[in-house]
């Protein structure tokens, strides 16, 4: 079996596997079980009221777990793939766990081959939190990956810095990362 089969396999069986993406090693995990949601909130000790984002292979697996409009889909054309995270309204398939109770939803739909496929294989959203504990350092090596997990895809070193976070509802930047500087110019510009 290969190594994307064994993740599968994994996540299949609400196991944690960690996966490089276009900017920093996450922690994957099923989007549709909380029991599985659970054991990255324990193995991140994150508080249960912060949001966990997603990562998607595509744009129909976006509009499948969130709502998009047409502001939506300009941004997503112009940044995805990419090592953006959109924050849009989330559709009731989703557990509720991984909005915090905003009703919002963070997208990712990584720039990166391996977690690309490991999605596509999948064939479900996974979640996309970074592998470390709430608070340290984004891990941009697996050695810097210090979360309890089940198999880890190691891919070398990672560019480092986390996604940019945009909140495509209020047309805002919640966290500025990776192409900041083109994702304020987009919202400046009103498309």
């Amino acid at each position: 079996m290969s190594l994307i089969g064994k993740a599968v396999s994994i996540l299949h069986h609400d196991g944690l596997v960690i996966y490089p993406t276009d900017t920093v090693y996450g922690l994957g995990c099923d989007a549709f079980s909380e029991e599985a949601i659970l054991k990255v909130y324990e193995a991140k000790k994150r508080p249960l009221s912060n949001p966990v984002s997603i990562a998607v292979c595509d744009i129909d697996m976006i509009q499948a777990v969130a709502r998009i409009d047409a502001y939506a889909s300009l941004f997503i054309e112009h940044f995805l793939p990419g090592p953006v995270t959109i924050v849009v309204p989330a559709r009731s398939c989703l557990p509720e766990m991984l909005t915090g109770g905003t009703g919002l939803i963070g997208i990712r739909l990584p720039g990166h081959p391996l977690a690309l496929e490991l999605i596509s294989r999948f064939d479900s959203p996974i979640t996309a939190t970074s592998a470390n504990i709430t608070g340290a350092k984004d891990p941009a090596s697996p050695a810097e990956c210090n979360v309890s997990h089940d198999l880890l895809i190691d891919a070398g070193r990672l560019p480092g810095t986390p996604s940019t976070v945009v909140d495509l509802v209020s047309r805002k930047i919640v966290r500025a990362g990776t192409r900041a500087d083109l994702v304020a110019a987009f919202l400046r510009s009103g498309q």
